[in-house]
């Protein structure tokens, strides 16, 4: 009776075991089959998406770029001066402010903007004293009108790093200004959290509705007395460049980190604002340097660490042209150390694949889109190159 026993359990053992290996066997073989899909897609996505970057013309350190009236492309250039993109290359600029700007650190004409009617020119530069500065010029028949020139508004910049400076209109015709957290390293003041200052946060103003500019109503600190009405997120280290998807109206940020993670954020056009990006508790997924976690911190979507040649990420767009239809919908983004060009596939706010897109653009300091959606990217060095099909 015992022996029949014992032998019942070893074979009920042996068969718990064979029934495990099977199922292990079964998992790795899922695993492996997940594995082997992912990489034919990859490669699949690699052969459709296979890019080339045309040099279109060299600027003098272009630092930013938009698309102004009859589809022409505007380029900033850092030490003050805006020229149009044409056949021939770019023009004579159209407007020089180079007596009124300052280059050291990171600072100078950081940020160009048109309004939807393509009526207005923004710029956002920093003046001789440092302060970050949007001015408004009026455009009439394509040119720009320099008598009509105002100041919309300054921001004191303690430090000449982190002053980030990019501006955009919102799907909603609002402009957008990103301020990084005033320089220095680790966010000595503690600006990123503090909602009583425009430092470390992403503004949301109305340009043309008062005077200055106007306070847009649904704005998410309006009613909080210690906060200041024009934030629309914060929780942001430097935010060098941002962009609203053409299509969808999605808000994608890259904020450059502090020493270990760079990062990606993400919001849906249906946002409310009053994001909370986490800087400087946060470095992407991280606490930084003992620091907790906010409540309400929103993960970024997309983080990657500076253990290869990546320092400084230098945000994109989703791309929305024809050219490429097997990128389209993917947000194309680099790094200004590492000079890849990489791509996000998003879905639903979640980053369903990182693509190489196997180019390398130099010090890539900016992208910009045309009115068709094509995308070209600035090199700091110079270079300017439209992103075509291979």
């Amino acid at each position: 009776m015992n022996m029949r026993t014992r032998s019942s359990a070893i074979i009920c053992t042996l068969g718990l075991v064979a029934s495990l290996a099977l199922t292990a066997a079964s998992a790795e073989e899922r695993d492996s089959r997940r594995s082997a899909a992912r990489s034919t897609d990859a490669a699949t996505f690699a052969r459709a998406a296979k890019i080339a970057l045309t040099h279109v013309a060299t600027a003098r350190n272009p630092t930013a770029g938009a698309a102004g009236p009859g589809g022409t492309l505007w380029i900033a250039e850092r030490a003050g001066t805006v020229r149009v993109l044409g056949a021939q290359g770019l023009g004579e600029p159209v407007l020089d402010i180079s007596a009124e700007t300052t280059t050291d650190g990171e600072r100078g004409l950081l940020g160009i903007a048109f309004d939807h009617a393509r009526a207005h020119l923004y710029i956002s530069y920093t003046n001789l004293e440092g302060t970050s500065t949007i001015d408004e010029f009026a455009v009439r028949k394509g040119r720009l009108r320099p008598e009509t020139r105002r100041t919309v508004l300054t921001q004191t910049q303690p430090y000449s790093n982190h002053n980030g400076g990019d501006i955009k209109f919102g799907p909603d015709g609002y402009l957008y200004i990103a301020f990084g957290d005033g320089g220095a390293g680790g966010d000595p003041h503690g600006n990123g959290q503090n909602l009583d200052t425009l430092l470390g946060k992403l503004l949301r103003i109305d340009p043309r509705g008062g005077t200055p500019y106007a306070i847009p109503a649904d704005n998410p600190f309006v009613d909080d007395a210690n906060a200041r009405d024009e934030i629309w997120a914060y929780g942001l280290r430097n935010p060098w460049r941002f962009s609203f998807d053409s299509r969808t109206g999605d808000l994608l940020i890259g904020d450059v980190g502090q020493n270990d993670w760079e990062e990606i954020d993400w919001a849906p056009a249906r946002s409310d604002g009053g994001e909370n990006y986490g800087w400087s508790q946060m470095e992407g997924n991280h606490p930084f340097r003992g620091g907790t976690e906010p409540a309400n911190h929103v993960r970024p979507v997309h983080e990657y660490a500076r253990t290869g040649l990546g320092c400084s990420v230098t945000g994109g767009f989703v791309y929305r042209g024809s050219a490429i239809p097997a990128l389209r919908g993917q947000y194309v983004f680099s790094d200004y150390c590492d000079g890849t060009i990489r791509s996000l596939a998003l879905k639903n706010g979640k980053v369903t694949a990182v693509n190489d897109l196997v180019v390398n653009g130099g010090e890539v300091i900016s992208f910009v889109e045309g009115r068709a959606g094509e995308l070209y990217v600035l090199a700091l060095g110079g270079n300017i190159a439209r992103i075509d099909p291979a």
